[in-house]
């Protein structure tokens, strides 16, 4: 058996070695597989078939990579696994560049920030429809239909303090004293064109004046959480289908004025490989209709608050909606 793994192992070490060179920084790591069972068990078999994935580093993108592993694997593909890269921009230059075959994407950031849009589609389909027209067209990128989850961003607060300063909407921000706007936002977020900036401009309280530069606390995606429920800043960047929102006790601030795009996710392969193998889209298909809101909010729970491995959160969800045996 080592005999016949080895190579398999080393060319993906060799792969995972290169992007981390191109600063990609990816950590594959064991991922269980099973047989194809339920709805998924008539799906032609991928035998032969070489598919590289990939995932941006944030919890909810790791599980989604890992279950994408989880589900080629077990219909029979050799899978790299290059899951768990660093940022946005990464995820995508693999993708585009071909060192990446499959990854979850979101609606809304592609719309935005990779083609580079100012204004987002309020209509979910709508916006989904285009962005799967544009990077077929322009990127040779082909969108699978997407799940019915929609993972924004949003601004939370602790409960105590959203009482203390009577806050429920974005709105309510421009109406505190300067000093209590404090913000905990991450590095990507605060240089998105959908991030924090035009976000500020479009609630009254430009970057600067509305919100002095010295009030804006830059940390990793993991930490905004933590450094919010402490009081480190009263409001912190979140994503809105994270399981620390709720173990936390943060409420998040309605988006009264509609600012953040629509994020549904999808699975995203380049064409030339969904057209060698076109039954990838049936075996995508069944799962990502499963993944609402509250299955996200769930999952990433386990990971976030519970300390879990995404690769064993991912394979015993599978497992128990019957996916695989």
């Amino acid at each position: 058996m080592t005999r016949i793994l080895l190579p398999r192992i080393v060319g993906s070490l060799l792969v995972a070695a290169t992007l981390t060179a191109c600063g990609l920084g990816t950590a594959g790591g064991f991922v269980p597989t099973g047989e194809l069972a339920g709805p998924l068990q008539s799906v032609q078999r991928l035998d032969g078939a070489s598919v590289a994935v990939g995932s941006k580093n944030f919890s909810e993108g790791v599980l989604l990579g890992k279950m994408a592993v989880i589900l080629l694997r077990s219909a029979g593909a050799d899978v790299t696994d290059l899951t768990n890269i660093p940022g946005s921009a990464s995820s995508r230059q693999a993708h585009l560049e071909g060192q990446v075959d499959l990854q979850w994407e979101y609606t809304g950031t592609a719309w935005i920030a990779y083609l580079g849009h100012e204004e987002a589609i309020p209509d979910e389909q709508a916006q989904y429809q285009a962005v799967r027209d544009e990077d077929l067209r322009e990127n040779d990128l082909a969108w699978l239909p997407p799940a019915p989850m929609n993972n924004t961003y949003g601004f939370a607060a602790t409960s105590r303090n959203a009482q203390r300063l009577g806050v429920d909407s974005l709105s309510d921000i421009a109406n505190i004293p300067v000093a209590e706007r404090t913000f905990c936002v991450e590095s990507e977020f605060a240089n998105r064109n959908d991030g924090l900036q035009p976000m500020l401009e479009t609630y009254g309280i430009p970057l600067g004046s509305g919100v002095p530069r010295e009030n804006i606390k830059t940390l990793d995606t993991g930490a905004i959480y933590e450094a919010t429920a402490r009081g480190e800043c009263n409001f912190g960047e979140v994503f809105t289908t994270d399981g620390r929102i709720e173990a936390l006790d943060l409420a998040v601030l309605e988006d009264d004025r509609t600012f953040f795009p629509i994020y549904n996710v999808a699975v995203v392969v380049r064409e030339e490989t969904l057209t060698e193998n076109p039954q990838i889209a049936d075996l995508f298909a069944p799962v990502t209709r499963e993944l609402t809101d509250e299955t996200l909010i769930e999952l990433n729970g386990q990971i976030d608050v519970d300390g879990r491995e995404p690769a064993e959160v991912a394979y015993d969800w599978l497992v128990e909606k019957g996916f695989i045996e």
